[in-house]
Parts: structure tokens; C-alpha cells; sequence
């Protein structure tokens, strides 16, 4: 291995039937295979797809080299995944992954989650080498409440819930709530020159937030070119007399998901509004014209996700809009031993 490879702890090829080794743009298709393999029996509300998988093959911050694992069969399909990520001066790492439906209850879960908590460790020592942070290494997981063989994996080995999240919907044969902005504000489309501006706003609106951390440029990115961005369907409230940026809705639609599910469906991937212009309406009217969009591009129902403890009140504030909650999603934690 040459000398500037990162550290790697790989599962034993023996005790799981697989050879395992970091993920390459040679695997893209065979990865994207094993996630969707996966998806179509565990139904997960979203999946990451081959064009997500090339941003975490360019990601800077994460090298793909020591933050990712792919575990193949004999015949060379990719059975089981990982990853890791985490910001240098973060205080977590996130992590995520699938196994094969046939290549479950093998104990092939298990090794790849003691390989994310050895990248983790390796991470944060790193980090603490830097004098980026002093923090205990931490590894966060998200599951669905639906699927319990996760739960009981994370739990056995001493993970526990830290947060719960509501996916919520609204249907749109509801017509939407006539809102509208107060005067010295308007709503534009979300298009190239407020990329920066919205990230910045991002950043202000989520900085009390919880587990939120800044997005840098590469982050936001990936974020605005996600596979499922719906730019025409997104869109941002600015102060007309000084054209900073009050509050913004970025919206997507996932077909694939559509097609699982039975019903299309708008959603709202992220909402903010910045502390300054809170109180004024902004979400509202944000959320009022998500709606518009979603029904004019043939959408039943508009969606979101959203922590259930939020300090902002968002969970009262969808409710009141109409929203209901249909499944629910939590957050595990774990902090590990150096």
C-alpha cells in the first residue's frame, strides 16, 4: 500500500464471505445496484442513488480511500456497504450503509459498523492531531422506526436514540393557504446567483439547530446538485432594499421513489428562515409556494422531515399548515473508546 494511503481496518474476508476494499468509480454501477438491490425490499423513504455515490467519490473532506467500504461476493457483486463521514472540525461522524437482503443475518452488519467505529477513531485522532478538536470520538447512525433489524443491530452494540424526526405530508388536493410577505420583502426562484447567499443564510439559519454544522462549498454543492434538486420548485425571500437573503425553501422529487411508493410527492429539503426575519411569516409563505409549485408539476402530496424537538416550533408551524405525520425516524449515538 503506498505510503500516503489512509489507514484502513478491513473486515476479515474469511468470517464474512467477502472481499472487502474501499469504493472506486469502477464500482459506481455495481454499488448503486446493491443500494437500490436493498431498497426494494426494505422500502426506505430514500436511498442514495449513482449520482449521490459520485459525490462521495469526490468528496475532499472524506477521502473516499478511507471512508468508504465495499464487500463483494465471489463473483464480484458488491454484497454490503459503508461509510463514514465527518466535517474536520466536527464533533461527530455520520455513517451509512446497507447489506444484501440475502447476505443478512450473517454477521455482515456487525463488521461493517466495527469498521466505521475503527474509521471513526482513526478520524478523530487525526483531527485532535490538527488541534481541530478535543472531542470524544462520536458515530451517529439514522434508521427508520420500520426497520427493526437495524434497531436491534445499533442497540446491541450499545448504541442508543438520541432524536426522534417526523416525515410529514400534506396533500395537495387541499388548495393551498393564501399567505403572502409583508412589504420590503420578495420571493424569487432559486437560480445560480443565490447559490451563495442561500449557503451563508443556511448556515445562520441552522447554527442553533441541533447536530446541524456549517456547510462549506463543497457540502453545499453536493447539496444543490443532489440527483433529486428541483431548483424550479425552490425558491428564496430576500429584502428588496438590501437583497439579503430572509428565508428559502429548496425542494426535490425522487421518481424512483414515486414509483415505490404509489403517490408522487413534492419535498421540502430544507427551510430556513435567518433570526432576524423570524416572526414575519416567511415560513409560511415559503411553504404555501412549495405548494403551488408541487401541485402545478403534478405532485399529490407535499412533503418534509423534521426534528420532533426543533427550538424553532417548525413541528407547531406544519401542523397549522396542514401537515401530518406518517413515519417517524431516529437518530442513534454512540460514543466510542479512543
Amino acid at each position: 500500500m503506498p505510503s500516503d494511503a489512509p489507514r484502513h481496518i478491513l473486515p476479515d474476508a474469511n468470517s464474512t464471505g467477502l472481499q472487502w476494499r474501499p469504493a472506486t468509480s469502477h464500482d459506481l454501477g455495481n454499488w448503486a445496484e446493491l443500494i437500490a438491490r436493498t431498497a426494494a425490499v426494505e422500502h426506505p423513504v430514500w436511498y442514495e442513488k449513482r449520482g449521490d455515490l459520485v459525490h462521495v467519490l469526490e468528496s475532499t473532506k472524506n477521502d473516499p480511500r478511507a471512508n468508504t467500504l465495499l464487500g463483494f461476493d465471489s463473483d464480484g457483486v458488491a454484497r454490503a456497504y459503508g461509510r463514514i463521514s465527518k466535517n474536520p472540525e466536527g464533533d461527530k461522524a455520520l455513517a451509512m450503509g446497507c447489506v444484501d437482503p440475502q447476505w443478512q443475518r450473517r454477521g455482515i452488519g456487525s463488521a461493517v459498523l466495527a469498521w466505521q467505529e475503527a474509521q471513526t477513531r482513526f478520524r478523530f485522532r487525526d483531527d485532535a492531531a490538527a488541534g481541530r478538536i478535543t472531542a470524544p470520538p462520536r458515530l451517529r447512525v439514522r434508521t427508520e422506526e420500520q426497520h427493526g433489524h437495524q434497531a436491534q443491530l445499533l442497540t446491541s452494540k450499545g448504541y442508543g436514540i438520541v432524536r426522534w424526526f417526523n416525515e410529514m405530508h400534506r396533500p395537495l388536493s387541499v388548495p393551498a393557504p393564501d399567505t403572502g410577505l409583508q412589504p420590503g420583502l420578495e420571493l424569487r426562484t432559486f437560480d445560480p446567483s443565490l447559490h451563495e447567499p442561500v449557503r451563508l443564510a443556511h448556515n445562520d439559519a441552522f447554527r442553533d439547530h441541533w447536530g446541524s454544522e456549517p456547510r462549506d462549498e463543497e457540502s453545499w454543492r453536493f447539496t444543490i446538485e443532489e440527483p433529486t434538486a428541483r431548483p424550479d420548485w425552490s425558491a428564496v425571500v430576500v429584502e428588496a432594499a438590501t437583497g439579503e437573503v430572509a428565508g428559502y425553501q429548496l425542494a426535490s422529487f425522487d421518481p424512483d421513489a414515486a414509483a415505490d411508493r404509489g403517490f408522487k410527492e413534492g419535498y421540502t429539503e430544507l427551510l430556513g428562515v435567518r433570526r432576524e426575519f423570524r416572526g414575519r411569516g416567511i415560513a409560511q409563505a415559503l411553504l404555501a409556494d412549495a405548494m403551488r409549485r408541487f401541485s402545478a408539476g403534478g405532485m399529490d402530496v407535499a412533503s418534509l422531515d423534521v426534528d420532533s424537538a426543533n427550538p424553532t416550533g417548525a413541528l407547531a408551524l406544519y401542523l397549522r399548515m396542514g401537515y401530518e405525520a406518517v413515519n417517524r425516524s431516529m437518530t442513534w449515538e454512540k460514543t466510542l473508546e479512543p
